[in-house]
Order: structure tokens, then C-alpha cells, then sequence
């Protein structure tokens, strides 16, 4: 009988207190005192006895829209995450032999859900300067199969942004072929500037939200969609959450979304200063390199091809040697997936402490032991 594969997660999980989260691009900067008095009070006023409203939170969707930057009457989804109201619209708008233009790499997690609708991804090959897509590119892909064209900007894995003119001009390849454009902002605040797509075409823009990484709010899942009203209701077809989502998720994001102008900015600084420190010890490290700085969002990858050790060693040994967990690259790239570890920084400074201290380290264990042994190398399979 052999033993199950490492559960990297549930080990993390396990020893919560004790590991550097630098794997799911969780933001551990937002002060306490912006998030916890709501939550207080509306634990104290026992409003989690009933169900919310399923439309959302009386003001919510105001609140929203206006960090957005978008008229209030526009047609919003509010859901358990972004991931839930990505999944809802794509399931109503493709249809089987749909193709939809993404990356490689990706958040892969869209490309299953295109899947799911019987559609397919034709995935440009990004690991490559500009580490993003371009309009030029996206224009010679078109084909009469073609529905729609997915932009996460930044970019998770690689932090790559997109300048406004990118963004224009992308938007301008969706109108001539009259495609849809996803456009995922999750991580919009952290980038020096940004731009929504939807201002160059509202038609068929749909603009997909979160407030798990800028307002650090992952845990209790919360984000939505944006969009044209038909597409709205389409998408709402496919709503499970009929009876709404959970309150304090929505009372929390209202005093996060409300008052991030005012603490924000320090959050932004913290993490240019930790991915600085990051780049400081990479650059000091034989055959590591940073495909992508500085990062627009709070990750990067860093690419460990050339040294010879595998991200899924590499992540294994940086968490249970050392208590820093970061993520294996085989999560967000099929076909580059085994040359880099993403590596989040929206974390206390101590925090980048360990990793800085512990990344050169593990790694030169590793390396020393792939060329000693090299049959004996951890295979880049298993869970990430």
C-alpha cells in the first residue's frame, strides 16, 4: 500500500500559524480595524439568523459600482466570489464549439469553466516578452468560431498589466468581430494604473470583481459580474445562491470598498517593497529569473528552469522545511506550468523575511540533490 500524495493545502491549513501564506495571492496588509468593527456589529445584531437580500445588501451594489467607476444603474451580479459569477456567465452565454481567446499561462480555474459549456480556449503562449497579450495577436486568432476573449488584467500568474491603449485596442479587436470580453480586475487596485474595458465597449464587456485580494477578504467569498443588463439576467439563469450571499461577506466588503481610498495606498507600497526585496535575492541566485517586473498585481513568477529543480519539489520543501508556503507553477500553465513558483507579497514584512532567508537555501539543497541523484528528482505531478 503506498502512502497518499502530499497534501500541500491541507498541511498549510494544518499549521495555519506557523506558514508564510505566499501561495494563493491573499492580502494580509488590510488593517484590522477597516474590516473587524463591521463584522462585530453585525455579529452582535445577529444578522446572520435570516437571509439576505438576494439581490445584495441595501447599498451594496452602489458601493461597488462606485469604486468600479461605474454608473449606478448599471446590471450587477453580486455572488459567493468572483469565481461563482464567472462560472454563471460563462455557462450562459458559450455554447458547445464556442471559442474563446485566453493565455498560457492563466487562471486556469475560467478555462474549466469554457469547458464546462462545451466551449474551448485556444490559449496564446505568453512566457514570452511582452508576458501578455496583444491585440495584434488576439486580431490573427480570430476565427468564425470565436465568441469570446478573456483578459485578466493584471495577469495572475505573471503580474503583467495592460496600459490603456493595450486595453483600447483589445477592446476594439472584440467590437469588429462582435465578441464578448471578459475582463478580470480582481487585482486592478495593486496595478499604478488601470483601465476597464468596458469604457471602450460596454455592449459585450463583461467586468468581473472581487474584494478577496484588495480588501483581504478571501476567506469569506465574495465578488461578482458587471455587465450589459440582457447578459445579466442571462447569467442569473445559472444562480444557485437564490437566497443570497453571506451577509457578514457582504457587510465586510461594504466597509472595505467604502473606505480603501483612505488605507490602500499603503497596501500598494508594502508590496512594492516586498517584491523589491524578492527581486533583490533572486537576482543574486544562478539560473533564477523574474519573467515579469515589477509586478502590476501582488505575485509574480519566478522562473527555476535552468537550475534543474522542479516547482513541486521546490514548493514542498519551502513549506515543510521551512514554513513558507508558495504555489507550483503546474496550477496556472499547462505548457510552462513545470519551469516556475508563483509567489505572492501582499503580506507582512516578515513574512518576505523567510522567504528571502529560506528561497536560496531550499533551493540549493534541491539542486545539489538533483545532480547527485538525478532518477531521484520529485516528479512535477500531485496536488499544487
Amino acid at each position: 500500500m503506498t502512502d497518499p500524495p502530499f497534501d500541500a493545502f491541507r498541511y498549510a491549513h494544518e499549521h495555519r500559524t506557523e506558514v508564510a501564506w505566499l501561495s494563493q495571492n491573499t492580502n494580509h496588509l488590510v488593517p484590522p480595524e477597516v474590516i473587524q468593527p463591521a463584522l462585530i456589529a453585525a455579529i452582535r445584531d445577529r444578522l446572520y439568523e435570516g437571509y439576505p437580500l438576494a439581490s445584495g445588501q441595501i447599498g451594496l451594489k452602489e458601493i461597488v459600482l462606485a469604486d468600479l467607476g461605474i454608473p449606478p444603474e448599471t446590471a450587477t451580479i453580486i455572488s459567493a466570489g468572483a469565481t461563482e459569477a464567472l462560472y454563471m456567465t460563462i455557462r450562459a452565454i458559450l455554447h458547445p464549439g464556442d471559442v474563446v481567446l485566453a493565455s498560457d499561462p492563466s487562471y486556469l480555474i475560467i478555462h474549466k469553466f469554457i469547458q464546462l459549456s462545451g466551449a474551448f480556449t485556444r490559449d496564446l503562449d505568453i512566457y514570452a516578452p511582452p508576458y501578455k497579450l496583444t491585440a495584434e495577436r488576439l486580431s490573427e486568432a480570430v476565427t468564425p468560431q470565436t465568441r469570446m476573449i478573456l483578459l485578466i488584467d493584471p495577469l495572475n500568474p505573471l503580474g503583467s498589466g495592460y496600459s490603456k491603449e493595450e486595453v483600447r485596442a483589445i477592446a476594439e479587436v472584440a467590437r469588429d468581430h462582435r465578441l464578448y470580453l471578459l475582463h478580470d480586475v480582481t487585482y486592478r487596485d495593486f496595478a499604478d494604473q488601470h483601465t476597464l474595458a468596458r469604457n471602450f465597449y460596454p455592449e459585450r464587456t463583461l467586468t468581473a470583481w472581487s474584494v478577496s485580494k484588495n480588501c483581504g477578504l478571501a476567506g469569506l467569498r465574495l465578488g461578482g459580474m458587471v455587465g450589459p443588463e440582457d447578459l445579466i439576467k442571462e447569467a442569473l439563469r445559472f444562480n444557485t445562491n437564490d437566497l443570497g450571499v453571506n451577509v457578514l461577506a457582504q457587510v465586510a466588503a461594504a466597509a472595505g470598498l467604502s473606505t480603501k481610498s483612505r488605507w490602500f495606498p499603503a497596501v500598494r507600497a508594502t508590496t512594492r517593497d516586498n517584491q523589491d526585496r524578492i527581486r533583490s535575492v533572486v537576482a543574486g541566485i544562478p539560473d533564477v529569473t523574474l519573467p515579469v517586473f515589477p509586478s502590476q498585481a501582488n505575485m509574480f513568477v519566478v522562473d527555476i528552469a535552468a537550475t534543474g529543480v522542479t516547482p513541486v519539489a521546490l514548493q514542498r520543501e519551502l513549506l515543510l522545511t521551512h514554513g513558507v508556503f508558495v504555489r507550483a507553477g503546474n496550477y496556472l500553465s499547462p505548457a510552462h506550468g513545470g519551469r516556475f513558483i508563483r509567489v505572492s507579497f501582499s503580506n507582512p514584512p516578515a513574512d518576505i523575511d523567510r522567504f528571502v532567508q529560506a528561497f536560496p537555501v531550499a533551493l540549493e539543497r534541491l539542486r545539489k540533490a538533483t545532480k547527485a541523484t538525478p532518477e531521484a528528482a520529485p516528479a512535477a505531478a500531485g496536488p499544487a
